[in-house]
C-alpha cells in the first residue's frame, strides 16, 4: 500500500465524486475551518511531537507514542 491509508480513493461515481469535491471545498472555505487552519500554522508542525487537543481548548505538545497510544490506556476503548 503507497502512502497513508487515510488517503485511500472513495469508489464514487463521477457524478457523486463532482458533487463531494464541491461540498469539502465549501466546507474548506468555512469561517471556523479557516481560523483552524491558521491556528495550526501559528503552532507549527513538527516531526518530533504531536499536538494534543484537550478540553481546556489550548492545544499541548506531546510525544507521538503518548498521543497516539492514548497515554497508555491504549485506544479501544475510545
Amino acid at each position: 500500500m503507497k502512502g497513508s491509508p487515510i488517503r485511500l480513493k472513495q469508489k464514487l461515481s463521477p457524478k457523486a465524486a463532482a458533487a463531494k469535491k464541491r461540498r469539502d471545498t465549501l466546507m474548506a472555505k468555512t469561517t471556523a475551518r479557516k481560523a483552524k487552519k491558521a491556528e495550526n500554522q501559528r503552532l507549527g508542525q513538527r516531526s518530533d511531537s504531536d499536538l494534543h487537543h484537550s478540553g481546556s481548548g489550548l492545544p499541548k505538545r506531546v510525544s507521538i507514542k503518548n498521543n497516539r497510544g492514548n497515554f497508555g490506556k491504549g485506544t479501544k476503548k475510545e
